[in-house]
């Protein structure tokens, strides 16, 4: 864990959607989400950037250590069923948007 980590606050909560870090779960609504390592991941990185655009390579990186083109398919994969898991309407998305050839960017929401 780097300082950085450490000193940032360790539940990150946008909207109905809360992320324990120090416990490692998140929850929606009150809910628990039921995440795979990687989805999890994948949605602390969203949430530690909140705001930002994300490229598909500082995902593929941060996750899986190395940037290949297969990655990105399978980036694609696990931001799906992530959002599943997080937007109640998936033709109007809350949290995930998708910056096409880009990458993704976690909304704050209200």
């Amino acid at each position: 864990m780097t300082a950085e980590m450490l000193s940032a606050s360790s539940v990150f909560i946008n909207g109905k959607l809360k992320v324990d870090y120090a416990g490692g779960c998140a929850y929606l609504d009150g809910q628990e989400l039921h995440l795979t390592p990687i989805e999890y991941k994948l949605l602390c990185l969203l949430c530690k950037n909140a705001g930002k655009v994300l490229t598909h390579t500082f995902l593929t990186q941060n996750i899986w250590g190395r940037s290949w083109e297969n990655d990105i398919a399978s980036l694609r994969v696990f931001m799906a069923t992530l959002r599943k898991k997080l937007e109640p309407e998936p033709d109007s998305p809350q949290y995930i948007q998708t910056h096409i050839g880009v990458g993704y960017r976690m909304m704050k929401v209200e």
